[in-house]
């Protein structure tokens, strides 16, 4: 039983913290219940106002009707370090999407060559031209 006692606690502590970066991007939460359709009363006993206040965990069906009503990267805060949820974009160039993959994974290869600035392991300059290449990968696929 401790481990589910941990496990509910650190989502409930999840809880506060996505109310709080919310109110941060003064996101309401009235718009949130109107786009989400869970009952304003009810959101507020899962985001209490009151960080001191105990929310109540939130369930699969609240999760699922949040998607969309708050941004993504608010909503991942309830998932495990190194998880997100993402949009799946509506429309890919996959042309373009493959041809900068090539470019990325040419890039990163060369990284780890032996004669590269830090030999196998990727130098900043490498570690900047990767992050530039990411960078553009991910916008295609927005």
């Amino acid at each position: 039983m401790h481990s589910e006692t941990t496990i509910v606690e650190i989502i409930r502590e999840r809880q506060r913290a996505m109310r709080r970066e919310l109110d941060r991007r003064g996101v309401a939460m009235k718009v949130v219940s109107q786009d989400s359709g869970i009952g304003y009363s009810t959101l507020l006993t899962y985001f209490p106002a009151d960080q001191l206040k105990q929310p109540n965990q939130i369930p699969a069906s609240a999760i699922f009707a949040l998607a969309g009503a708050i941004p993504d990267d608010i909503l991942s805060l309830l998932l495990p370090t190194g998880r997100l949820i993402v949009s799946v974009p509506e429309e890919i160039d996959h042309d373009t999407f493959a041809e900068l993959a090539r470019d990325y994974i040419g890039a990163k290869h060369d990284a780890h060559h032996v004669d590269s600035p830090a030999g196998r392991e990727i130098a900043p300059c490498e570690d900047e031209t990767l992050n530039a290449k990411a960078a553009r990968l991910r916008a295609v696929s927005r």
